[in-house]
């Protein structure tokens, strides 16, 4: 498995990523499990890639840890597997899903609001569903029903937000939700791992008034086992397709 994440010059989501790729060796311990990122850090996955097809590899199922399917996942890397084929054609490439949408998510995230002191469900709570955003409106219309989907479970509301590239900002969905006269209004931090993004929801949401803000989903256990999961069906697609 060559896990993909974004990637960030904060050197905490490095090692978050670390420690959650750390939990899903543990689960399939039978599986090589291998870090890269798209930006900002190392090592890339063509590089990563390379190497696995120069130690002798001829397979891999590259699995995007990204929570929306967005430019980096339908651009970035296609890109990156186009050139890994060209110089190695023998090695076999498969995709896994990206992570989102998933109801373990939903449960990972009530895992760090119950981490922040917000109980799952209270009805007398509204919640920011804050994500980083993307400038692409299929991803972002994904945040959205998940946000409708995430309602059903007891909360007072449950509205989407988006860091940058899209409106309502976090702090602004914060200040309609406490207008509209919601008691509570706890942030749902939808973003993998520390860094800019989490931390800039953090501060703008408890300015605006915010009673709690989640930390990132990091190495939740949830995570984890989502990773497995989109690992097995990838590997399962490719066993259909190749039956048919």
């Amino acid at each position: 498995m060559v896990a993909v994440a974004h990637g960030s010059r904060d050197p905490r989501a490095a090692a978050t990523v670390s420690a959650l790729l750390d939990a899903v060796r543990a689960r399939r311990p039978d599986v090589p499990v291998h870090a890269s990122f798209l930006d900002h850090a190392p090592p890339a996955p063509d590089r990563v890639l390379d190497g696995l097809a120069g130690d002798g590899a001829d397979e891999a199922v590259v699995l995007p840890l990204l929570l929306t399917a967005a430019y980096h996942s339908k651009t970035d890397i296609p890109g990156v597997l186009n050139r890994v084929r060209g110089r190695y054609p023998r090695l076999v490439l498969r995709t896994a899903d990206t992570l989102g949408p998933h109801p373990l998510l939903l449960d990972a995230l009530e895992r760090r609001l119950s981490d922040a002191g917000v109980a799952p469900g209270d009805p007398d709570t509204a919640v920011v569903l804050a994500s980083a955003g993307s400038s692409d409106p299929s991803a972002n219309a994904v945040i959205a029903r998940l946000a409708r989907r995430w309602r059903a479970r007891g909360w007072r509301d449950v509205v989407p937000a988006y860091a940058t590239a899209a409106r309502p900002a976090p702090a602004e969905a914060v200040r309609a939700l406490l207008d509209a006269g919601a008691p509570r209004v706890a942030v749902a931090s939808y973003i993998l791992a520390p860094g800019h993004f989490a931390d800039k929801v953090r501060r703008e949401s408890l300015a605006a008034g915010a009673a709690a803000v989640s930390p990132a989903l990091g190495a939740a256990p949830e995570v984890a086992d989502l990773i497995v999961h989109r690992y097995a069906a990838a590997l399962e697609a490719f066993r259909t397709a190749a039956a048919v």
